[in-house]
C-alpha cells in the first residue's frame, strides 16, 4: 500500500479513512546534467558566500554535479527534491548540494564545501555517527 497513509480526526472518528499520498520521486541525475548544460542553474546567496569564503570557483562547484557522484538524495525535501554530490578536485574532495526546482526547470546550488573527516568516513560518502 506504498503512498497510502491512515488519516484519523482528533475526535478519533475515521475522517477520510485512507488518503492517498503520491510517491515522491528521487533527483532524475540526466534531467540536472541537462539543465546545467543549458546553463539553467540558480546560484543561492548561501552557496556564493560558502564558496567565495572557501575559494570555490562556479566551474568547480559545476564540474562536481556533471562528473561526481550523488551520494545522498534527499527525495523528501520540500518544496522540491535535492541531493549532496561528491566530486574531486584534483586529490581534494567536494561536496555539492543542490535542488532541482521542478516547476520552473532550473538547479538551484544550496552550498558547496569540502568533508572533513570529522563528519565522514575516509571515503566521504559516509556520514559518521555522532
Amino acid at each position: 500500500m506504498s503512498g497510502f497513509s491512515l488519516f484519523l480526526a482528533s475526535n478519533s472518528i475515521p475522517h477520510n479513512f485512507l488518503r492517498y499520498n503520491p510517491p515522491m520521486r528521487g533527483l532524475d541525475i540526466g534531467k540536472i546534467h541537462e539543465l546545467i548544460r543549458q546553463r539553467r542553474v540558480i546560484w543561492k546567496r548561501h552557496a556564493l558566500e560558502r564558496m567565495l569564503e572557501r575559494g570555490l570557483t562556479r566551474s568547480m562547484v559545476l564540474e562536481t554535479v556533471l562528473t561526481g557522484e550523488l551520494i545522498e538524495d534527499y527525495t523528501e525535501d520540500r518544496p522540491f527534491p535535492s541531493g549532496l554530490f561528491l566530486g574531486w578536485q584534483g586529490k581534494k574532495p567536494l561536496h555539492v548540494v543542490i535542488t532541482m526546482d521542478t516547476d520552473d526547470n532550473v538547479v538551484a546550488v544550496v552550498t558547496a564545501y569540502e568533508p572533513t573527516l570529522e563528519h565522514f568516513q575516509p571515503d566521504y560518502r559516509t556520514r559518521r555517527k555522532p
